[in-house]
């Protein structure tokens, strides 16, 4: 479930406008194993993904899979439906505007940064800030999104191009994005805050 975008306003403790020549949009996991709850997200993600696009701001996707038995760590303990790559669970849903460079970043746990190269590729790009969309917002968006505070990117979480099973989950994600990792924003908002 997302929450609905004006309901963040009540978490939030400091506003600010992304910097568009220094920012890039990450759209987390949206593949068909999870279109069950990101359905729901498509037309903001769309939108925003549009107007980054209309921004000149970089757009990268990830796409959570494993390829054998060793890459999964814990999330073999913690859940039975590996999305194994290959399969069409892995694949990315086909409505969401994505271009042939568009950059995919291949991951196999929460976080978008471990063990993919991501901080890098942001780093020799100049990117100094990240954009968070996707699914699931308390797993892979908040675990991302917490890894770039750490790495010392200004974080930027979506409100309503983020979505999970459970709006307490959800809600509880922004709470503490806003607290002390994130700006929360929702795709109206960006598409005034940027140029």
């Amino acid at each position: 479930m997302a929450g609905s975008s004006s309901s963040y306003k009540k978490y939030q403790t400091r506003t600010r406008n992304p910097n568009p020549k220094a920012s890039v949009l990450l759209v987390i996991d949206m593949q068909n194993h999870f279109s069950s709850i990101a359905k729901q997200i498509i037309p903001s993600i769309t939108f925003t993904i549009q107007t980054c696009r209309e921004a000149s701001i970089p757009i990268i996707f990830t796409r959570h899979c494993h390829k054998s038995q060793g890459d999964h760590g814990m999330l073999g303990e913690w859940w039975n439906d590996l999305i194994i790559d290959g399969t069409y669970e892995s694949e990315l849903m086909n409505d969401l505007g994505r271009r042939k460079e568009d950059m995919i970043v291949e991951k196999h746990t929460y976080s978008a940064f471990r063990g993919t190269g991501l901080e890098e590729q942001l780093k020799e790009m100049g990117i100094e800030e990240v954009i968070i969309t996707g699914v699931m917002t308390n797993l892979c968006c908040e675990t991302t999104a917490r890894e770039a505070f750490v790495r010392g990117f200004r974080v930027f979480f979506s409100t309503d191009g983020t979505a999970t099973s459970d709006e307490a989950l959800h809600e509880a994600t922004l709470m503490n994005m806003a607290y002390g990792f994130a700006y929360l924003v929702d795709s109206n908002s960006l598409k005034h805050a940027l140029p």
